[in-house]
């Protein structure tokens, strides 16, 4: 029972020779080369991928030209997908309708009539909707198909056959640049104008060798069909076409829009290559929403045919490139073009080229296609000048060639023998019709014939010579420019190149909403930011063993100098502040300040203000304060202090004489003239003052405190009852670096000014 069971042939283990991982290796590496070559990179000669290229040809192949009817896209993509693109109707018909979006195509290749998508987003309607046919630029680049131009392969069933690639009369791949991700390799490629490609083509033509950097003279940059603004500089662009890789910044255009009576608004009337302006929108709003950019209150879209972004300034005082140069920074009004010229070389291999090889490429390929063009018309010459031979052999024979037709029953065989005629010769008389024969004189037959040998001798003249070929490919270049060149209004520059613009430092409070807070900073070192002005005597909030240290008025755009005993500056951003709900956070959890440094002062940076600092040694010096902001948490070293010194104040310089008090209690007037300016040291002697006699006892030796103030209004300092007091210090006002005399009576018992 069991031996009538059919049971498959099991082939023996040994027979199975091949491992799993070359198995899938194999064939990931043909699906890989699959893509590379068939769906991601473009060809360098026509700069299409197959699916474009199949587009077009199926186009021609339904007659639609520029000047005939709109077929439906329904119809072009089942084309393409039954006859020769063998993928999904969805992928075909996307490719279709980007060739027909003129803001991604700098010259289309479509024709579209319907919704086909726009610059906010918005796909295209489907295929069964919209009608296409092919346009001018795509007829040009199929010029010369029936002309055994180029090579043709059959397609994915055997049943037709498509070229291998198109004649292109011009550098469709600089032209319209291209995009793709392969398996291990991306190209990106930006579009160009192409008069700008034409005339680097007639300069290669002219001079072969010519320099990468030459190139430059005729093709200055990418040219974008949405416009706006390269800003890049020439080497870095240069450096990009030579090797074929680099990075190009562009810009949106915008300009100021006067309303009267100083307010103004801008207006965004071009935006960067590939940036949808409906997502451009949102992500502005939510700049402004976020208030992340409080310099701009709103933004609005007024665009009809042309692009009009409006951008409303929350205030006139704002600068207007300050407000685009934050945008710029947030948003998409500006982006990077990754420049990758990776293309297929011969169809086959990839390469990332420069801009000479493409260029170079595009124009061997012409010259292929030229004489291929001219050997195809050398043989229809050579057939139509055998024929009429034969015409003109029949036409003075007219007689005899009628009669053996009548009556001999070969009458092929005939004509042959007798007249010395060719097979073709003689069958070009037999399917002659009678109403011909009143055209076939004599003399119309002849200057047809001399005029087809003129021709058959220029062209193997052309075939012959290198430089009448490159003379011919030139003219054919000058016509394509005519036909889209800068004299159309399709082929004028669209995109403005400028020099790369210098970095500007956008304030900070472009970035950060004003708003009024109070910093309170304890003893601890504790600090936080309580919204609003609060009264600077209110009762707060501190952890056990802990109290108010500072406490002062600031706006969210301040910066906060911090300085510690150590003589370093540390800058804080008020907006970074913890909030005043709870007891805030360490001032050491900000900045790098070590523990043993305790905080000197705490204070509201004031651009272009003065600052006198001192250590406790008696030494100091006047230093600018913005030269104190420190950029990283580590700080700033200003004042130098050795070991056992320390930073003891940091004032603001307000008046013409400085009052320094040691622990002494004796007080020195000079005046402030005699103290240098300098952004880092130790400085010079303010005051003599015995200073480490008693190291283990800080308050018996050392400067205490410095202060400036003018000597005319008298030096002020508040008595144990908070009062404020002015006293007349001309008696202790000496030479610095004196050890000055005792405080007047009343002078605090802390020896501090304030």
């Amino acid at each position: 029972m069991a031996d009538d069971i059919d049971t498959p042939d099991i082939p023996p283990q040994g027979d199975l020779t091949e491992s799993l991982s070359r198995a899938l290796g194999e064939r990931y590496l043909n699906y890989a080369l699959s893509t590379i070559t068939d769906r991601a990179l473009p060809d360098v000669r026509d700069g299409l991928k197959p699916v474009h290229r199949r587009i077009l040809y199926v186009m021609r192949n339904l007659k639609l030209e520029p000047t005939g009817p709109f077929r439906k896209c329904a119809k072009i993509s089942g084309e393409v997908m039954g006859n020769f693109h063998p993928h999904g109707d969805q992928a075909i018909y996307d490719a279709l309708a980007r060739l027909a979006q003129d803001f991604n195509m700098r010259v289309p290749l479509v024709d579209g009539q319907g919704n086909f998508g726009n610059i906010d987003g918005d796909n295209p309607a489907a295929a069964r909707y919209t009608e296409a046919r092919a346009t001018a630029a795509a007829m040009s680049l199929m010029e010369g198909l029936a002309e055994d131009a180029v090579d043709f392969r059959p397609n994915y069933d055997g049943s037709d056959s498509e070229p291998v690639v198109l004649p292109a009369t011009f550098p469709n791949l600089l032209a319209n640049g291209s995009s793709g991700i392969a398996v291990g390799m991306a190209t990106n490629i930006p579009p160009h104008n192409i008069d700008e490609l034409v005339a680097a083509c007639l300069h290669l033509i002219r001079t072969p060798d010519a320099r990468d950097d030459t190139l430059l003279n005729y093709i200055p940059g990418p040219d974008f069909p949405t416009g706006g603004v390269l800003v890049e500089g020439r080497e870095a662009i240069a450096e990009a076409y030579r090797t074929g890789r680099g990075a190009m910044r562009v810009r949106a255009k915008w300009e100021v829009e006067d309303l009267g009576r100083g307010q103004w608004q801008i207006v965004v009337t071009e935006i960067p290559f590939q940036v949808q302006k409906g997502r451009l929108i949102e992500k502005i709003a939510e700049l402004v929403t976020a208030k992340k950019l409080p310099i701009l209150a709103d933004v609005r879209d007024e665009s009809a045919e042309d692009i009009r972004l409006i951008l409303e300034p929350r205030s006139r005082s704002v600068e207007p490139n300050v407000l685009m140069e934050a945008l710029f920074r947030a948003s998409e009004l500006e982006t990077r073009f990754n420049l990758n010229m990776n293309v297929l070389v011969d169809g086959r291999t990839p390469k990332v080229c420069s801009l000479k090889e493409v260029l170079r490429a595009f124009l061997d390929h012409r010259r292929d296609v030229l004489g291929r063009r001219a050997r195809y018309r050398l043989g229809k010459i050579d057939h139509r000048l055998e024929v009429l031979e034969g015409y003109l052999t029949a036409y003075l024979n007219l007689d005899r060639v009628i009669e053996i037709i009548r009556y001999e029953d070969e009458p092929k065989a005939t004509l042959m023998a007798e007249f010395e005629l060719t097979d073709v010769q003689a069958e070009a008389i037999l399917n002659m019709r009678l109403r011909s024969l009143r055209k076939l004189e004599e003399m119309e037959l002849r200057r047809e014939r001399d005029e087809l040998l003129a021709e058959r001798t220029d062209l193997q003249d052309l075939l012959a010579d290198e430089g009448l070929q490159w003379a011919r490919i030139g003219d054919q270049l000058r016509e394509i420019r005519k036909l889209f060149g800068k004299g159309t209004p399709e082929g004028r520059r669209r995109t403005q190149i400028e020099e790369a613009p210098e970095v500007e430092e956008v304030p900070l409070e472009a970035m950060i909403e004003r708003e009024p807070i109070t910093v309170v900073c304890s003893k601890m070192g504790w600090i936080r930011a309580m919204k609003g002005h609060i009264a600077l005597d209110s009762e707060l909030k501190f952890r056990d063993g802990d109290g108010p240290r500072f406490i002062f008025h600031a706006e969210t755009t301040d910066k906060l100098l911090v300085f510690g005993a150590n003589g370093r500056f540390y800058t804080l951003a008020a907006s970074n502040l913890p909030g005043g709900r709870g007891m805030g956070e360490p001032v050491r959890l900000m900045v790098d300040l070590p523990n043993e440094a305790e905080i000197v002062t705490l204070s509201v940076h004031k651009p272009g203000q003065m600052l006198l600092v001192a250590s406790d040694a008696g030494n100091g010096f006047v230093v600018p304060g913005d030269d104190v902001i420190a950029q990283t948490r580590a700080g700033k070293q200003v004042l130098n202090v050795k070991d056992g010194v320390r930073a003891i104040a940091c004032r603001v310089v307000t008046g013409d004489h400085v009052a320094s008090v040691g622990q002494n209690r004796k007080l020195l007037v000079f005046p402030l003239s005699e103290l240098p300016e300098l952004g880092r040291g130790k400085g010079v002697r303010l005051q003599k003052v015995p200073f480490g006699l008693a190291p283990l006892d800080r308050s018996a030796s050392g400067l205490a405190d410095v202060t400036t103030f003018v000597l005319a209004d008298g030096l002020s300092w508040k008595d144990p009852a908070g009062r404020t007091r002015t006293e007349d210090v001309t008696d202790w006002v000496g030479k610095r670096a004196g050890a000055g005399k005792m405080a007047p009576r009343g002078f605090p018992r802390d020896n501090r000014f304030n």
